[in-house]
C-alpha cells in the first residue's frame, strides 16, 4: 500500500481543525491566545504549510472540544502523518513555494479540468517534447533536467497511481500543431496523446480553429475539484496565481469559461482524427 503524502495529512487537518475553530466560534486570534500560540502558527496550521505535533493537536482538540474518540484517533493519525517531505520536496530548487502549494492541491484533487492554448501541458509532456519547450529558456543543462524530471514523476503520480483525479484536457488546434523540437518529437508527442485519449478517466478534447473567440483565449488555467473543500482556480503565467472561495466571482467566470469551450471542442473521436491528420501532415512533408 503507497503511503499517504504528508501534503493529504496536512490539508485533512487544515480542513478538520479550521471547521472546528468555526463550529465553536473563536476567530484565529482567540483559538491562537487561548492555546498561548503566535497567531501566524495557526494560520500555518490553517492553510496546511506545516506539520502538527500529536500534543499541539491534542491542545487545539480540547479546545475546540471534539470529542468523538474515533475522530480524535482519526486526527493524530494525520497528525503523526504529517511529518516528512512531499515527493516533489525533493525538486526543491526547481519548485517556487506557489507551486508546491498547487502541488498539494492537486494531489488531492478527484477532478481536474484544464485548457491550453498554446503549448501541449506539462501533465501530458513526453520527455523529448519537455526537453525542447524547456531549451529556449537558456537554463542550465543540469536544472533543466530537473525541471523535466519533476514532470515526468508528476505524470507517472497522476496516471499511473491509484486514486487519481478524473482529468479534462482542452487543448487549443495550435497546441497540437505547433512544432516544439521538430516533426519528429511532435510525432512522438502527438502519438502519446492518442495513448492518454484512450485511458479510462482522461478525456481529451481539441478546440478547433474555427471555434471563435472566447473568454480564456489569452491564458491556459487549472480548475481543481475536491469532495470537501471548495473549488480552485489556479492561471498559470511565470509566477503561477490560485484562488478559490474568496473570489467566487473569477472561479465561476473560468468555470464557465471551460463549460463554454468544452461545448466548443471537438468530440473524442473527432479530437482523435485531427490528430491522426496532424501525424499524417508531418510525415507528408
Amino acid at each position: 500500500m503507497t503511503p499517504v503524502d504528508p501534503s493529504l495529512n496536512r490539508r485533512k487537518l487544515r480542513l478538520a481543525l479550521r471547521q472546528a475553530r468555526e463550529r465553536v466560534g473563536l476567530t484565529q486570534r482567540e483559538a491562537a491566545e487561548q492555546v498561548e500560540w503566535s497567531q501566524s502558527k495557526l494560520i500555518r496550521v490553517e492553510t496546511g504549510t506545516v506539520s502538527v505535533s500529536v500534543s499541539d493537536l491534542r491542545a487545539l482538540v480540547t479546545l475546540y472540544r471534539i470529542t468523538d474518540p474515533a475522530e480524535v484517533h482519526e486526527l493524530e493519525q494525520a497528525a503523526r502523518g504529517s511529518k516528512g517531505a512531499s515527493w516533489w520536496s525533493k525538486y526543491h530548487d526547481v519548485v517556487t513555494p506557489q507551486f508546491a502549494q498547487y502541488l498539494g492541491y492537486e494531489s488531492a484533487a478527484t477532478s481536474l479540468n484544464t485548457y491550453h492554448p498554446i503549448v501541449i501541458p506539462g501533465h501530458l509532456q513526453t520527455r523529448a517534447y519537455a526537453e525542447a519547450l524547456l531549451a529556449p529558456r537558456g537554463l542550465a543543462p543540469e536544472r533543466a533536467e530537473r525541471v523535466v524530471d519533476l514532470r515526468m514523476e508528476r505524470q507517472e503520480r497522476m496516471f499511473d497511481s491509484s486514486g487519481r483525479p478524473v482529468t479534462t484536457f482542452v487543448l487549443d488546434e495550435a497546441a497540437v500543431r505547433r512544432q516544439i523540437g521538430g516533426r519528429e518529437v511532435l510525432d512522438g508527442q502527438l502519438d502519446q496523446l492518442l495513448d492518454f485519449g484512450t485511458r479510462d478517466g482522461i478525456t481529451l478534447r481539441i478546440l478547433p480553429f474555427d471555434a471563435g473567440a472566447h473568454y480564456s483565449t489569452l491564458g491556459s488555467f487549472v480548475l481543481l475539484s475536491f469532495p470537501d473543500d471548495d473549488d480552485l482556480l489556479y492561471l498559470e503565467h511565470a509566477a503561477g496565481s490560485m484562488t478559490g472561495g474568496e473570489d467566487l466571482e473569477l472561479l465561476a467566470r473560468y468555470q464557465e469559461c471551460f463549460h463554454t469551450i468544452t461545448e466548443l471542442a471537438l468530440g473524442d473521436t473527432e479530437s482523435r482524427d485531427l490528430i491522426d491528420r496532424i501525424k499524417q501532415d508531418l510525415g507528408a512533408r
